[in-house]
């Protein structure tokens, strides 16, 4: 008779290997599928782009509150001294009040109007006509010095106190946008660590042929400028193109966009602030058919400034990874519109 064996049954254990090879398979097929395709380097460039523009709008906030922050130090340190010396001749004034009361003492006694004021020291001790009645000329002129002294010094120092609030909102103010900065370039960093390194340094070559080709091939055509304080400022910047980018730079080596402006103008002998909120003030506002070589130009909302060349053409600090170059206005972004600066 012939015995037909069973076909051997797979083990528990090989069962669950399976199963879980067969899971995990599934689940990177899944995952393939459902994957984002890698960003391509044009993508990556116009989300880096967006970050350095919202970087560049956190950066002009962070100057606008390191200006607000250095102008109220300088405000705060000049109260105080006023404080010290206003305190100072209050001193002095009641020490005259004290030598007129030891005379009074050796002659018999202190005038009771006169002992109130010095116990009790009430701001509006001489507001009572009764109590001059009571007081000689001098006394009363005496007391009327020591009562303004006196609101003088209170006023200074609530002054004080409340700059000195300020400048703890500005100095917060300070860390907040220094976090947000440092928070949109880290984001804007990773995404170029996402590209290859050959990528990478394509971007960074096309940016620097932008702003060769920009400095030779740009046609500013023949407009004046307005005044020899304009002509001045775009000669100066004409001269830093290639310059590279930089937050919070002032030049001579880099710039950011409100840094290159103010220090263009210096070269022209022509103090303008610091940040574009500010420079926004600094000369009349002018449309866009009425610019001339030289004028500030203001894009986004006021966020970015750079000097208007001629030609529809605009000289700039970009944004970081870019350099001092010429660029079309129609490029940059919403114009908002022209100052023209006057010496």
């Amino acid at each position: 008779m012939a015995f037909h064996r069973r076909p051997k049954q797979p083990g528990r254990a090989r069962v669950t290997v399976l199963t879980a090879t067969a899971a995990a398979a599934v689940a990177l097929a899944s995952q393939s599928a459902n994957a984002a395709p890698k960003a391509t380097k044009a993508e990556v460039k116009e989300k880096v782009d967006k970050l350095y523009e919202e970087t560049e709008r956190a950066t002009n906030q962070y100057d606008e509150a390191q200006e607000k922050q250095d102008k109220l130090e300088k405000e705060i340190g000049l109260l105080q001294d006023k404080v010290a010396r206003e305190q100072g001749e209050l001193n002095e004034l009641r020490s005259e009040l004290g030598s007129m009361a030891s005379e009074q003492y050796r002659s018999g006694g202190i005038d009771p109007s006169l002992q109130l004021f010095l116990s009790a020291d009430p701001d509006d001790y001489l507001d009572q006509a009764s109590t001059l009645q009571s007081l000689s000329a001098q006394q009363v002129e005496s007391l009327k010095r020591v009562q303004a002294k006196q609101r003088e010094l209170a006023q200074e120092r609530t002054e004080a106190s409340e700059k000195l609030k300020n400048l703890a909102v500005a100095r917060t103010t300070l860390g907040e946008k220094k976090k947000e900065i440092q928070a949109k370039l880290r984001k804007a960093q990773a995404l170029l660590n996402s590209l290859t390194a050959a990528e990478r340094q394509e971007i960074a070559d096309a940016e620097q042929r932008a702003s060769r080709s920009a400095a030779s091939r740009v046609d500013l055509g023949s407009e004046v400028a307005a005044s020899p304080f304009g002509a001045s400022a775009l000669s100066a910047a004409a001269s830093q193109v290639g310059k590279p980018y930089a937050r919070g730079g002032t030049g001579p080596n880099s710039y950011d966009c409100s840094g290159l402006t103010q220090w263009a103008y210096a070269q022209a002998g022509v103090k303008i602030s610091r940040v574009t909120y500010t420079q926004v003030n600094d000369g009349a506002h002018i449309g866009m058919s009425a610019l001339k070589p030289g004028d500030l130009v203001f894009f986004n909302n006021t966020e970015h400034v750079g000097l208007y060349a001629g030609n529809g053409q605009v000289l700039h600090a970009p944004y970081p990874g870019a350099y001092v170059r010429y660029e079309s206005m129609s490029t940059i972004g919403s114009f908002q519109f022209g100052v023209r600066v006057v010496g």
